[in-house]
């Protein structure tokens, strides 16, 4: 099976020379796309959330050697989160060769944090199968590059940092709702309403509701603590 030159492009661009490229097919052909005679990427982006978990775990436990796991776990939940791994596919324009059915290609899918980050695991999964373990933890430490080295040392997110802030003042922790979906099918904004139990709240739009719920959370914990 031979690689499209998109494809062939795509494969410079990963930094990863396929010598079976049929698994690069695989990772790139989204659920929409199955058939009979073609195999989709979920398979594959199982095992890939795997082969990254672990070379984002060993990075950082070789980057700092005095952390607790308290401090490492956040980090690490920083780099592996679907929308990390959405920027990475961006960056090497992994949308550009996904293979999507109607239906998909319609709705923006090229564009979607859900459908990227997946492929890029799957991906990932493709390098290990095709080259082992040490193939495919450089390719994670060559395209995830600097983000490693400069992951914020407290990565919490802001709505666990929202939640301890309340818990330690008594309170339970904050609500979240969405105040309005508006915007096409394909590219949709959501309007969430962060509060806490005390009153204080806050609002926040984005492309999807874990966006939103993530700013609105900002908001609120830049309020409460100014």
């Amino acid at each position: 099976m031979k690689l499209s030159a998109e494809m062939k492009e795509f494969s410079q661009r990963l930094g990863h020379e396929f010598t079976r490229p049929e698994l690069l097919i695989r990772a790139l052909t989204h659920p929409s796309m199955t058939s009979p005679h073609r195999d989709n990427n979920q398979r594959l982006e199982f095992l890939g959330d795997r082969v990254l978990g672990l070379a984002i775990a060993e990075a950082l436990f070789r980057a700092d050697r005095d952390a607790a796991e308290g401090v490492l776990a956040p980090r690490f939940n920083a780099l592996v989160r679907k929308e990390t791994c959405a920027e990475v596919a961006r960056a090497i324009d992994l949308g550009a060769v996904l293979t999507l059915g109607r239906s998909e290609m319609k709705s923006g899918g090229r564009r979607k944090d859900a459908l990227l980050g997946d492929a890029m695991e799957a991906v990932i999964a493709a390098i290990y199968l095709d080259a082992g373990f040490e193939a495919a933890r450089d390719a994670v430490l060559r395209l995830w590059g600097d983000r490693i080295n400069r992951v914020e040392v407290d990565a919490r997110d802001p709505k666990t940092t929202l939640q301890e802030w309340a818990q330690a003042r008594g309170e339970p922790p904050p609500t979240y709702s969405q105040l309005s979906r508006t915007g096409p099918d394909h590219q949709p904004v959501f309007t969430i309403e962060a509060r806490l139990a005390s009153g204080p709240s806050e609002r926040a739009s984005a492309g999807s509701k874990r966006q939103a719920e993530m700013a609105a959370a900002e908001a609120l914990l830049k309020k409460v603590t100014a």
